[in-house]
């Protein structure tokens, strides 16, 4: 996978990076964003969501969600805040939902743009590697 932004299929003529590897998108940092940064396109959204296994597109590719069943309340709480503390440390915030007493479900995109960014993947990857495995979730 390659590292560095090239121009594909963007948008507003801006680039978007091609698809990274989850590690790759785990190194970086989340860079503030205050608008005039490249959305991801459907294709590009699909494509980069595609090494992010445990995470599906949603609201016509531009968001990205993960569902996270635990064992008990205490888990799934211990779960969200440390995705909390997460999303603090890089300065880009999911929705959090808890349903019943032991799903969560997290959902990123980048709301001054209303769609999905790098910061959305890179923050998908960090929180992967704090989450269960999917089959043992």
């Amino acid at each position: 996978m390659v590292d560095s932004p090239a121009s594909k299929g963007d948008t507003d003529g801006m680039s978007v990076p091609e698809p990274q590897a989850s590690a790759d998108l785990a190194a970086k940092k989340c860079v503030p964003c205050e608008g005039g940064v490249p959305r991801y396109a459907a294709a590009e959204a699909e494509a980069q969501v595609a090494n992010l296994p445990a995470w599906r597109l949603t609201h016509e590719a531009t968001r990205i969600r993960r569902d996270v069943r635990f064992r008990d309340f205490r888990s799934a709480i211990k779960f969200i805040n440390n995705v909390a503390a997460l999303a603090e440390r890089e300065a880009h915030h999911p929705d959090l939902h808890l349903e019943g007493y032991n799903r969560v479900w997290l959902e990123i995109y980048t709301h001054a743009i209303g769609g999905l960014s790098e910061n959305d993947f890179i923050l998908a990857a960090k929180i992967d590697a704090i989450a269960p495995p999917p089959e043992a979730s």
